[in-house]
């Protein structure tokens, strides 16, 4: 008898978990869980710095040709407006599956290059897969942050800068997982960031979708969660790369840290399970019946007449290209092509150019700048670890900082861009005239205005030219910065180092031809191209003042409005 009512009791609280646990895996909650690991293994392309050094001693590339390389994966990284278009016309699922099947076969070549598994792949070749596989990420945008966005359209600065925020702590991440699985073997981390990313995005493919966007009251607070989190992962990841520098770690310590970090990517489902339980018990308590007609029935007719009212709307709206002289007021949903060719956006472009083309640049040759002044190989991986965690403090506390900031004092979140500009001029200038340290400065500095110049960027085209066409404005916007790229990385910054390098070798009385890796030792490499980075970036700043002040009356107004209505 009394097995029969434990049966029966334990089979009433598995079907009561059962729709629970479906509830969890539908919810927005949910979603974001699954896109914080998305995007934390679509930051690949910060990488690059660690296994650019094998790329260069086994196909035998001078630095302008890994300069070209490194190009080529900023305009893949950078470039996306497929990704966007597609996007508008398919589902979140579709774009996922596109970039997962992108991102491994690019990276897979690649290994399969390095490796010496295949014959060696001419450069044209190589420039493809790197830019195949760096433009999936992009479809990880596309699909992932977009519709996070869209799912929470008044916490888009604080949603954006956590995502970014994981991305920009990626290569952080992986740098941890590869010395566990693949110790010491940068060759195999090629591998590692081919099949685990694309093996993210097919796992929690189903569950990232748009939703109704519905306010919740403890919205922010739910985000400071997942803040504190994501903060705690980064000292913990900053931490280990400190004490690895210092100390010898066996495969089993790195085992372990690896461990702690998957804890904590894995920590936001707790979140959102507590989350998803209040939202499960408020609909199981009992309501009054006189009460709910009188409140949700009247709510429900107002949804339906609000979703009638946008369809009216629609039908007298002009196509995604049309109508592109007569723009809407700022904050109102623009068409492509009126945002394309506003003023605001082309100055958005010029300070991207500047900005971000300078900061990946200064990325990319992290490694060889290191190397150049005289730094060990473990230290110059440092560089690069720290470079990505610096980055993730920069695309996290950007967008909280700038939410707080207009909320409470109105001021403009390209105010800060502007100051973001001025400070990576600097270390730009501290690479150019080096001191004792002045590359863990440098690392810091860099990292920090690259991820915060990213999360603004794309938080400022939602702010101005709205949320209807954003998958394919955000990836509009972000052009600028591989074209920025290619004229300085390759044409100022790759050319003037083989200079350098060529200089070095005629005075030893050797040529081009005597040497397979074209190397050059001393500050005086890189002086004149970071002077020059310097100068571009701070000509940015000044550009990105003329934004400031045509948009200061904009965030001087209730931003959030129309958004606050509709939910």
């Amino acid at each position: 008898m009394s097995s029969s009512i434990n049966s029966s009791s334990s089979s009433r609280s598995s079907c009561g978990l059962c729709p629970f646990a479906v509830q969890v895996i539908k919810g927005r909650w949910f979603t974001v869980f699954a896109s914080f690991l998305i995007m934390a293994g679509a930051g690949a392309t910060y990488l690059f710095g660690v296994y650019s050094k094998d790329i260069k001693s086994t196909l035998g590339y001078d630095q302008t040709t890994l300069n070209l390389l490194g190009f080529f994966k900023d305009l893949g990284a950078n470039v996306g407006v497929l990704s966007g278009l597609i996007g508008e016309v398919t589902p979140a699922w579709f774009v996922l599956l596109v970039g997962s099947a992108m991102n491994f076969a690019g990276y897979f070549m690649i290994w399969l290059s390095v490796t010496e598994k295949i014959a060696k792949p001419k450069v044209w070749q190589m420039c493809l897969y790197i830019c195949l596989g760096a433009n999936s990420q992009n479809f990880a945008n596309t699909g992932a942050l977009v519709t996070c966005v869209k799912n929470f359209p008044e916490s888009r600065g604080v949603m954006l800068g956590l995502l970014k925020g994981f991305t920009g702590l990626s290569g952080a991440i992986f740098t941890q997982l590869y010395l566990a699985i693949y110790p010491n073997d940068s060759k195999s981390l090629i591998l590692l960031i081919g099949w685990l990313p694309a093996a993210l995005s097919v796992v929690f493919v189903y569950t990232i979708r748009p939703m109704k966007a519905v306010k919740q009251q403890n919205e922010l607070r739910v985000f400071y969660h997942f803040l504190y989190i994501s903060v705690s992962l980064a000292l913990f990841i900053l931490a280990m790369s400190l004490i690895q520098k210092q100390v010898a770690f066996s495969q089993t310590a790195y085992a372990g840290t690896s461990a702690v970090v998957c804890l904590f990517l894995f920590l936001p489902l707790a979140i959102a399970i507590r989350e998803e339980l209040v939202l499960w018990n408020l609909k199981k308590k009992p309501v009054d019946p006189p009460t709910e007609v009188s409140i949700e029935k009247p709510q429900e007719i107002q949804e339906i007449k609000d979703d009638s009212d946008l369809q009216v709307q629609n039908t007298k709206s002009t196509t995604c290209f049309g109508d592109i002289c007569n723009k809407p007021e700022r904050g109102e949903d623009y068409t492509i092509l009126q945002a394309l060719l506003s003023m605001d956006m082309m100055i958005l472009f010029i300070a991207t150019f500047c900005g971000l083309g300078s900061s990946l640049t200064a990325v990319d040759n992290l490694g060889q700048i290191g190397e150049s002044l005289g730094y060990p190989t473990k230290t110059i991986k440092t560089f690069v670890s720290l470079v990505s965690i610096w980055n993730y403090f920069g695309r996290v506390f950007s967008g909280f900082v700038s939410e707080n900031l207009i909320v409470k004092w109105k001021v403009p979140r390209t105010l800060m861009m502007t100051f973001m500009l001025v400070l990576s001029s600097l270390a730009y200038l501290s690479i150019a005239f080096p001191f004792p340290g002045s590359v863990y400065v440098a690392s810091v500095i860099i990292g920090v205005s690259f991820g915060a110049q990213l999360t603004l960027l794309f938080t400022i085209i939602s702010e101005l030219f709205g949320l209807k066409y954003y998958a394919t404005l955000f990836n509009c916007g972000q052009l600028a910065s591989p074209l920025g790229s290619y004229i300085l990385n390759v044409k100022v910054t790759g050319m003037l180092y083989d200079r350098e390098a060529l200089k070095q070798l005629a005075e030893k009385g050797l040529t081009r031809s005597s040497v397979k890796e074209l190397t050059c030792l001393g500050g005086q490499c890189y002086r004149l191209s970071f002077s020059i980075l310097a100068a571009v970036t701070f000509f940015g700043a000044l550009v990105s003042l003329v934004l400031v002040m045509r948009t200061r009356k904009f965030y001087k107004g209730d931003i959030y409005k129309k958004y606050r209505e509709a939910a």
